[in-house]
């Protein structure tokens, strides 16, 4: 029998099921294990070079628009972990049938690991963020890994009913069909000679037909053992006594004892009276073994990314940040409404939206950090550090920003104050100009530490916006998740075409010739934020009592400013509602209107008009390609 065919199975068939699951268990065993093995590798390479995170990222980037707006619009910021999670289980899955695979086909078994981690290298070396055939290295060496556990697992739930001799004393397996005079079933022969890849008894010219019997010993065709009458044996009741052969060889087959034949003078030999079945003992020595080894490496590969990671956090708080030599005005008395409910006007760090497409989180150290800026039209490229910007002139305003994919009435909107450096003033450094004044590049292409690019238009980074390499969020360096040690802010953008975190590299070019990261996706080149308003309270389906309800909420058109908000109750006609005080044109604008609500249920609706004069649309549109319109509303039922 060759390694691929199937393995005997055991005598009585019970044990079939028993054997599946413990297969499933062998991939799930093996799956951990190449997945240990591959973070701890990863740990001391590139943290960000894990299967998990790089079969993740490209399942990201191969993602269609539609589906990816669906999981942002569903999970929320939570998608990444909806991801990790997807991924995880879809690997369990593959696992528990490459397990139960293996059962029978041992080597294709642990090619499909082998396969899977190949998957994994291919993914990793196509990452924008690739650093070459290392990153590579954690997949195919955890593949290698959970290979070799699949086979050794598998190979200890081989059911053997027995092995025999060959001719030249080589052993195949008892399970084979039997050949003779007449067909006989399969099963369990007892001690054979093969030949000619038949079954014979100790004469190879007699070939006789088996039969087990009771699921135990085996018939030997009416009691014959040989060509001659006084080779018999005794096979009543399904027990094959002592069979003596020519020469006196004797095999023991007790019933239900029929173990490995052992070649005696090259031919028959006695069977080891050790019991048929599985090797339960090496299977859960193997098995616990496993276990721990990958818990081992789980944990090596953790404290390797922490330790990778450990430098970044220094540095960040190390980092102090100077005094901005232009402070943003303080915030006006009453820009900030106190009614329960309405979004504060300054949103907490940990509450601040958080979109893109990092499943780990980047963490850059400040120190070894670099930006570099180049391309079309830079006369005086520049490479700056962290230390660089912090020598220069800082600025500080409020911003808020907003992400395209933020439905209408969505939350995927907040307002911080930013520290940072003039990006205008950076770029005509560098001898850069826009277009309307003869400028080559129309667009300058961001590109993150993790591979992602944001293009945004070279002529409103320089018309005299607060475009802002910032260092600095609600006056503390950035966090990690938002984009520590840089990131861009512009105000009036959509945040997939200015706000690149974790930024390394400006260049200069033009759209024709180049199309960044959510171009290639289907979303617009071009996309200035949209006027849009938002009701906080009352809240969708919420019951609040009859009398004065106060409706309150946020309206924003950055670097145009809001200049009036209207409510409709029902189909009656639109009422203003009171604005608080403005703070700058590129921040929201938080609103109210007294209600005098009667009992029942009621359709609130609110529009909000921008400085220049623009109604909000209430043309409902997606948020692809540039981004979510309409008005949003809320039914109440009022008691």
């Amino acid at each position: 029998m060759t390694e691929n065919e199937k393995e005997p199975r055991s005598r009585s068939g019970r044990s079939g099921p028993v054997l599946t699951a413990l297969g499933a268990l062998s991939g799930v065993l093996a799956g951990c294990a190449a997945l240990a093995v591959a973070e701890a590798v990863a740990g001391g390479v590139r943290p960000r070079s894990g299967p998990v995170v790089v079969v993740g990222g490209a399942a990201i980037d191969r993602t269609p628009a539609a589906v990816k707006d669906w999981a942002i619009r569903n999970f929320g910021t939570d998608d990444k972990l909806v991801l990790q999670l997807g991924i995880l289980a879809v690997l369990a899955l593959f696992a528990l049938a490459l397990g139960i695979v293996a059962l029978r086909f041992r080597r294709t078994g642990a090619a499909g690991v082998l396969l899977f981690g190949a998957i994994g290298a291919a993914a990793a070396t196509g990452r924008p963020d690739s650093t070459g055939a290392i990153d590579a290295l954690p997949s195919l060496v955890g593949a290698v890994a959970g290979a070799a556990v699949l086979y050794v697992l598998t190979g200890r739930l081989t059911v053997r009913n027995g092995s025999v001799a060959a001719g030249d004393g080589a052993v195949a397996g008892a399970g084979g069909v039997s050949r003779g005079p007449e067909p006989g079933p399969t099963g369990p022969v007892g001690p054979v000679v093969l030949v000619d890849g038949r079954v014979a008894d100790s004469d190879p010219e007699w070939v006789w037909p088996a039969e087990p019997m009771d699921g135990r010993a085996a018939d030997l065709d009416s009691q014959r053992v040989g060509p001659e009458a006084d080779r018999a044996g005794d096979a009543d009741s399904g027990r094959v006594g002592p069979a003596v052969s020519e020469a006196g060889r004797e095999a023991d087959l007790d019933a239900g004892r029929v173990g490995p034949v052992v070649p005696v003078d090259g031919r028959v030999g006695g069977s080891d009276p050790g019991r048929p079945g599985w090797d339960r003992r090496g299977f859960v020595i193997a098995a616990g073994a496993t276990a721990a080894a990958s818990a081992g490496f789980a944990l090596l590969g953790r404290s390797l990314s922490g330790a990778d990671g450990r430098d970044a956090v220094a540095s960040r708080r190390a980092a102090v940040l100077p005094r901005p030599g232009s402070p943003a005005s303080p915030v006006p008395r009453g820009a900030g409404l106190r009614i329960p409910g309405v979004s504060p006007f300054v949103t907490p760090n940990g509450d601040f939206y958080r979109v893109d497409t990092a499943l780990v989180v980047p963490k850059v150290d400040a120190t070894s950090w670099r930006l570099r800026l180049h391309g079309k039209g830079v006369t005086r490229p520049l490479t700056l550090s962290y230390d660089d910007l912090l020598r220069r002139e800082l600025v500080e305003r409020d911003i808020t920003l907003t992400c395209v994919s933020n439905e209408v009435g969505g939350p995927y909107v907040g307002n911080a104050r930013w520290i940072g450096v003039r990006l205008a003033e950076l770029l005509a450094e560098c001898g850069v100009r826009p277009p309307s004044e003869g400028g080559p590049a129309d667009q300058l292409v961001a590109r993150s530490v993790d591979g992602m690019t944001i293009g945004s238009p070279v002529e409103d980074l320089m018309d005299g916006r607060d475009a802002l390499l910032a260092l600095g969020m609600n006056g503390e360096p950035l966090p990690f998740a938002h984009g520590f040690p840089v990131r861009m802010v512009v105000p009036g953008l959509y945040g997939f075409v200015s706000a690149c975190k974790w930024i390394e590299d400006i260049e200069l070019t033009t759209f024709d010739s180049y199309d960044p990261y959510w171009v290639k996706r289907g979303w617009a080149r071009r996309a200035p934020v949209k006027t849009q308003s938002r009701i906080d309270t009352p809240k969708p389906f919420g019951r609040p009592k009859a009398g004065t309800v106060m409706v309150a909420g946020v309206a924003w058109a950055q670097h145009r400013g809001i200049d009036k908000v209207e409510i409709r109750v029902d189909d009656g006609p639109w009422q203003q509602a009171r604005l608080a005080a403005e703070d700058s044109r590129d921040t929201w604008r938080q609103w109210s209107f007294p209600w005098q609500a009667t009992k029942g249920g009621h359709t609130l609706t609110v529009r909000a008009t921008d400085r220049t004069g623009a109604v909000q649309t209430d043309r409902r549109a997606r948020t692809i390609p540039d981004g979510a319109s309409g008005w949003h509303s809320v039914v109440v039922t009022v008691e």
